[in-house]
């Protein structure tokens, strides 16, 4: 048997043993080497996790070198102090260790290697025999799991909070790990910064009156126009040598520091000059200034003002301009009799946006003005943005007034002038006043005019300020408006007055025949008679103030009515006549019984005309409504063209951006060696994301305000809807306008194409609003409306100016076959009462819609199809 196990058939035996070595080799070296090695790689943990979290970059440079220097000596004296009594394990080792971990006792794998030391064959068999346990003990070997014993010497497990902390730093550092880690170990060294080139800005910014955009100096020099009073600013920056200094004309300013290297410098702008800046006595660069004088405005009247050609409005054609736009206007009006009084302004409303050229027709109602009536001299005064002001020439004419059919409200409007011209005359003003008052039958016994007459009479007499002929004034004024407009009320008082007294008296001769047995004394008798006439009077005032009353409200005659007789005076006084013979005759029954047919007749009359005025006043709050529908049609037009107009702003702002990004490549092209100041473009930056954020807030704040005009669009459509049973389709049309305009709007894209067709169908869904009311609401109770283009077309603005002609009465006596009044008619009169003229509220729409127009129609950055609506209608109207 040979000693050498190699030799053995069947393959090598001690090979698997020769494995399990190198593992139980590997683990003892593990559990040496990682006990040892554990402090420097905590202390290289440290230091990662600090890196990676970017701590390191927060110190200087030299503080990082030095931080890194000292991780370095740790790591290398922990390296040190772990690994200077490090010992790698041998053969012997490791078969200890196989043979613990497999509980083999008396060392097995000794007797592998080692030999017999005699020759005696009984002791080789037995050493033979040993050997071969020795080797079947190899296939149970174990290597172990190592065990280097590292809970030990770290009991509170200070390696996993390394390594945690070393993840997370991994984490939040992400692809600036490698950055960082370059950065924490590099030395930066930074060189002296280079000298910035020298950078030049100059611009002149013109009075904010002006509206006119900065002027940027090109550095090159040139020679540049601006108005006077406009401010110059410098900017310099970079470039080496000292303070700079601005010489404008004969006058130098050193610059102001803004840092160490940046300048800056302001000056305004009077009279024309040569701009040189020079640094270090060299010249940086210099312009030729012209200064442009603001002229003041120039104002005139378009035509010679005069009196509207309907109603009581004076009409002011005026023209003005200027060149750098009018601020506003005014009409000063003075009266001619008496120069030293205080004028009275009247503001002429302008186009918007300070207009370098306008005209227009201003249309004021004076007549309730203590001067109207009287002679007066106006001028039109003109202002700029400068307070310079420009005067028109002096024109003469004769306020328009109100005509008064009223005795009483004529002497009253005629005190009124005198005391304009003569405010001292206050005895012949108070003995005026007493006058009337002394003889009430003229007002029909009115208590409340009396005690107003009496009111105004003792402000002349007891006050003395020179604000009481003023206030004075405005009593008469009121006076002879409730004379003239409110006489039917004050006759229906004294007619009610005057038969409760006659049918007192009647009852009086009634008991006067009873105790008399059928007589009656004569002076019973002529009381009643008197009462009687005071009767016929009262009747026949009270039909005058009705007939007045009901051709202010556009009916010639009171409505017929079968049942009532009293429209026919006849009548009427053979009424009286029978109640006077009756009373004559003493048969006092039949008087009372004429009385009461007559009061009968009286209150027929009154219920027609409350019919009528019921009648009427539904069609009024019909048309009211109709009217506040349209007008928040109107206000639409105007909120939606005042978007319209934020639109064009917003995209004149950002091309005038543009523009100034390209002359500003332009200037950095033409002048390569001046490099642009990032400071400065950082600012520019800054200031466009802010101007984008700011337009792109006004966008989103015009979607919710489109948003919201739509709703009340709705709204209107149905209103309007449920008044009429019809809604004009171009309302629709303008729904869908609107809502495209609200996405564009909302997506920060263009809406102004969508607006000006919301605003066009808006526009025409008014005008179709106005003649469906005109049709529906204009042909009721006997009245007309004219129709057709005119009226259509201003009612595409607002309401119409006017409720038309009346329709012609019944024919009749004294009346031709059209219904008109003629000549030989008896007590006919030329008087235009089968006319009916506007009241003073049409008039005053009237006015404004015109004014309205007038000011669009200045605005010509308004689409064009709009602007030709507008001429369309200014030459009608």
């Amino acid at each position: 048997m040979s000693a050498n196990p190699r030799e053995q058939p069947g393959g090598n035996p001690l090979a698997p043993l020769g494995r399990r070595r190198t593992l139980a080799r590997l683990a003892l070296g593990w559990e040496a080497i990682w006990p040892a090695i554990w402090p420097a790689l905590g202390v290289a943990g440290v230091w990662l996790t600090l890196v990676l979290l970017g701590l390191p970059l927060l110190l200087p440079g030299w503080a990082r070198m030095v931080m890194a220097a000292g991780f370095a000596a740790a790591l290398g004296l922990a390296l040190w102090r772990g690994l200077r009594g490090l010992r790698l394990p041998g053969l012997s080792a490791a078969d200890r260790r196989l043979e613990r971990e497999s509980g083999l006792p008396h060392q097995p794998l000794a007797a592998l290697t080692d030999r017999p030391a005699t020759s005696d064959p009984v002791a080789l068999a037995v050493w033979q025999v040993h050997r071969d346990r020795a080797l079947a003990s190899i296939r149970r070997l174990r290597v172990g799991v190592p065990r280097p014993g590292l809970a030990k010497r770290d009991p509170i497990a200070l390696r996993a909070a390394i390594g945690l902390s070393l993840l997370a730093a991994l984490v939040i550092a992400g692809p600036e790990a490698p950055e960082r880690l370059r950065r924490a170990v590099t030395l930066d060294i930074a060189a002296p910064p280079p000298t910035p080139p020298m950078r030049l800005e100059a611009w002149v910014t013109p009075p904010a009156y002006t509206g006119a955009a900065p002027v940027f100096l090109d550095a090159a020099g040139g020679a540049v126009t601006v108005p006077a009073g406009s401010r110059l600013q410098v900017a310099l920056s970079g470039g080496t040598g000292g303070t700079p200094e601005l010489q404008l004309g004969h006058t130098a300013m050193p610059f102001r520091a803004l840092d160490a290297r940046s300048f800056g410098a302001e000056a305004v702008l009077e009279q024309g000059a040569r701009l040189v800046i020079r640094r270090d006595a060299m010249e940086v660069a210099a312009w030729t200034l012209t200064m442009q004088a603001d002229q003041p405005p120039v104002v005139a009247f378009a035509e010679p003002p005069g009196r509207a050609a309907r109603g009581l409005a004076l009409r002011l054609p005026w023209r003005v301009e200027d060149d750098w736009g009018v601020a506003s206007l005014t009409a000063e009006i003075r009266l001619k009799a008496r120069p030293s009084a205080p004028p009275h302004i009247i503001e002429v409303p302008l186009p918007p946006g300070q207009p370098r050229q306008a005209r227009g027709v201003s249309g004021p109602d004076l007549s309730a003005h203590p001067w109207a009536g009287l002679e007066v001299e106006i001028v039109l005064r003109a202002r700029d943005g400068a307070d310079q002001e420009g005067v028109s020439e002096t024109a003469s004419l004769t306020l328009p007034e109100r005509s008064f059919t009223h005795p009483v409200a004529q002497q009253l409007i005629a005190l009124r002038k005198a005391l304009s011209v003569d405010p001292t005359a206050r005895a012949e003003a108070r003995r005026e006043l007493d006058r009337i008052s002394g003889a009430p039958d003229a007002f029909e016994h009115d208590t409340t005019t009396y005690l107003a007459l009496r009111a105004a009479r003792h402000r002349l007499v007891r006050d003395h300020r020179p604000e009481a002929v003023g206030e004075a004034q405005d009593m008469m004024w009121e006076v002879a408006l409730a004379l003239e407009e409110g006489r039917a009320e004050r006759t229906a008082r004294a007619l009610a007055e005057a038969r409760q007294q006659l049918r007192e008296a009647l009852a009086e001769a009634q008991r006067q025949q009873e105790q008399q047995n059928g007589e009656r004394d004569a002076e019973q008798r002529t009381e009643t008679e008197r009462r009687i006439q005071e009767l016929r009077d009262a009747i026949r005032r009270h039909l005058e103030a009705l007939a007045e009353q009901l051709q202010r409200e556009n009916a010639e005659a009171m409505p017929f009515d079968p049942r009532n007789r009293l429209m026919d005076r006849r009548e009427m006084e053979r009424r009286m006549d029978r109640m006077r013979d009756a009373n004559r005759q003493d048969r006092t029954q039949d008087a009372e019984r004429e009385l009461a047919e007559l009061e009968e007749m009286l209150r027929n009359l009154e219920e027609g005309r409350t019919a009528r005025n019921e009648q009427q006043e539904r069609r009024r709050q019909q048309r009211q409504r109709g009217e506040q529908q349209m007008g928040v049609v109107q206000d639409m037009v105007q909120r939606e063209t005042r978007m319209l107009d934020s639109g064009h702003r917003r995209s004149e702002a950002e091309a005038q951006r543009r523009e100034a990004e390209r002359r500003a490549q332009q200037q950095q092209q033409r002048t390569p060696w001046i490099r642009p100041n990032p400071q400065q473009e950082q600012q520019q930056a800054q200031q466009r994301a802010e101007a984008e954020a700011q337009a792109r807030a006004e966008a989103q704040r015009e979607a919710r305000t489109q948003r919201a005009l739509r709703r009340a669009l709705g709204e209107v459509m149905q209103q309007f809807g449920d008044l009429t049973g019809e809604i004009p389709p171009q309302l629709g049309r303008a729904d869908q306008a609107m809502r495209e305009a609200q996405e564009q709007l909302a997506e920060g894209g263009d809406a102004r194409d969508a607006q000006q067709r919301a605003i066009r169908e808006l526009q025409e869904g008014a005008r179709q609003m106005a003649q469906q009311m005109q049709r529906q609401f204009g042909q009721q109770d006997g009245e007309g409306e004219e129709e057709g283009d005119e009226s259509g077309e201003m009612m595409g603005e607002g309401q119409g100016q006017g409720e038309g002609q009346d329709q012609a009465q019944d024919q009749g006596p004294g009346r031709d076959p059209l219904g008109r009044r003629t000549r030989e008619a008896p007590g006919a009169q030329d008087n235009g009462s089968d006319t009916r003229l506007p009241d003073e509220a049409e008039q005053l729409r009237t006015r404004r819609l015109q004014e309205e127009l007038r000011r669009r129609g200045a605005e010509r950055e308004r689409p064009q199809e709009e602007l030709d609506y507008i001429d369309r209608l200014l030459r009608r109207f």
